[in-house]
């Protein structure tokens, strides 16, 4: 997600004829040399008869994809005097070459045209499908060519720039899309409306378990309009994750929205986390950043699709290691998971129509170890729903998203000068800190931790939904009451 500026040199020497391209190019990148001669070639040009050599500098740092092609056929062709390479120099070159001299557009724009203009680089040549996505980077000169001719004319070349029908951009399968829905549809269940609610407010995790039908998925799909929108530098950032994923429409703006991803349970560690054959990119938990990751019935997800999620509920963020370098992507979601209480789903109440074992029921649940669940703040049982009239319908979504907006206020004003935006990435130490003058506070978490009901982790996230709940209430700090209601939620013990 960090982008780099990289310098392409180009040298000519008198020698026997050869394209050689250094500079730690992957193989993507190596078959440059062949669009670039190519595109040169039906451009009308003339490829130099000598031996050339291009430089990507930094020359440690690899570099992979085909949107180097533009920055290398300018370098070659301002060293043999066809344009000016002065007016070219300063000139930020991304684009892809087709063998017919047509630019094709590329992933990452957004990231890579913001760190441009970090550095001081502001005018910017891409491709004209890139243009929509560059220009949402402020200050930026974003110029669109259609073809390589294009580029040369603008650089004060000779070559016959006929107007030629831009490559369109790709039809991008974009941000997924919570399923809508109102709030006041999921019919009944108090207890886990009102834990929806509280992790909509804190940015909590949450565990859904109850039997099929009851509401669970429902509950979860109306999480997401629940958020507010994001902040313009969150928006930034959520808009350069899905660009470098190629899932990103830049005719609708910057991602103002939350995302919602919801995989399915047949989903690999790798559609999850990240990663892939040659350079990594972003998988589900990553394009859910600053949003929500609903996995529905998640005891039939693999074991090691469980075990990845372990290290961005903790840190925020996801470190894909490969040979030739790690990749970081941003990864700090919402977690909601969903579950039955046996594999056969009726094991509620007593138990009397379920027809699994109990060993079928342990190794169901085990499924969810101790140390996932340790990181899930909200664990809410989800009960069947017994009449179907004579419920009171619940609150809409726009009036329970206002007390949500309410308490991200409360915390963005306790947080501001610290890095943390909501309760759930507060640390515990400095929870502890603030309560610290008045034990009796927490006298319940420390009979609890000493029953060993919680870990230290697990206390750590009742302060936070105590927190939450206080925000949720308007008061400038959460009560023993609070603490007490934030053990049930995190217990499976919720009640409003």
């Amino acid at each position: 997600m960090s982008a780099r500026v990289v310098e392409v040199e180009a040298h000519l020497a008198s020698a026997l004829p050869a394209f050689v391209l250094v500079g730690l190019p992957d193989a993507s990148l190596a078959e440059a040399k062949v669009r670039v001669r190519a595109a040169v070639a039906c451009t009308g040009l003339a490829w130099p008869p000598r031996r050339v050599t291009v430089n990507l500098s930094p020359a440690a740092l690899p570099k992979h994809g085909p949107g180097f092609d533009l920055a290398i056929a300018v370098a070659v062709l301002g060293a043999t005097g066809q344009l000016d390479p002065e007016r070219a120099r300063d000139t930020v070159h991304l684009g892809e070459l087709g063998l017919d001299g047509r630019l094709r557009p590329v992933r990452g724009v957004l990231p890579a045209v913001a760190e441009a203009v970090a550095q001081g680089r502001t005018r910017v040549v891409v491709p004209a499908a890139d243009v929509p996505e560059a220009e949402l980077v402020p200050g930026a000169g974003v110029i669109g060519c259609a073809t390589l001719a294009e580029v040369v004319a603008l650089h004060g070349g000779e070559v016959d720039a006929t107007p030629t029908t831009p490559v369109p951009a790709p039809r991008t399968s974009t941000a997924s899309a919570a399923p809508g829905g109102d709030l006041a549809e999921v019919l009944g269940q108090p207890a886990a409306r009102h834990a929806v609610e509280v992790a909509a407010a804190g940015g909590h995790h949450l565990l859904l378990t109850g039997p099929p039908g009851a509401g669970k998925t429902m509950l979860a799909s109306r999480l997401p309009g629940l958020l507010p929108d994001l902040t313009e530098p969150e928006a930034v950032e959520v808009s350069a994750v899905h660009s470098v994923a190629g899932s990103f429409d830049p005719s609708g703006g910057l991602l103002r929205r939350p995302p919602y991803e919801d995989p399915h349970h047949t989903a690999s560690a790798v559609a999850i986390v990240g990663g892939g054959s040659g350079w990594p990119h972003p998988g589900a938990a990553s394009r859910a950043h600053r949003g929500v990751l609903f996995l529905d019935e998640a005891p039939e997800f693999s074991g090691r699709v469980l075990q990845t999620l372990r290290q961005p509920l903790e840190h925020g963020q996801l470190v894909i290691s490969r040979a030739a370098g790690a990749a970081r992507f941003p990864a700090r979601f919402q977690l909601v998971l969903a579950a039955n209480p046996c594999p056969c789903g009726r094991a509620t109440g007593k138990g009397l129509d379920c027809s699994c074992t109990p060993q079928a029921r342990r190794r169901y649940l085990a499924r969810l170890d101790g140390p996932l669940l340790d990181r899930v703040d909200l664990q809410v049982e989800v009960p069947a729903v017994r009449h179907l009239t004579g419920e009171r319908p619940g609150e809409s979504t726009a009036t329970v998203a206002a007390r949500v907006a309410a308490a991200r206020t409360a915390q963005a004003l306790r947080w501001a000068d610290d890095p943390w935006r909501t309760n759930a990435e507060v640390p515990g130490a400095r929870l502890r800190a603030l309560l610290r003058p008045d034990p009796g506070l927490t006298a319940d978490l420390h009979r609890a931790l000493d029953a060993g009901r919680l870990t230290l982790r697990g206390a750590d996230r009742v302060l936070r939904i105590a927190w939450t709940l206080a925000d949720l209430a308007g008061a400038a700090a959460p009560s023993r009451e609070d603490v007490g209601r934030a053990l049930l939620l995190r217990t499976r013990g919720a009640r409003p």
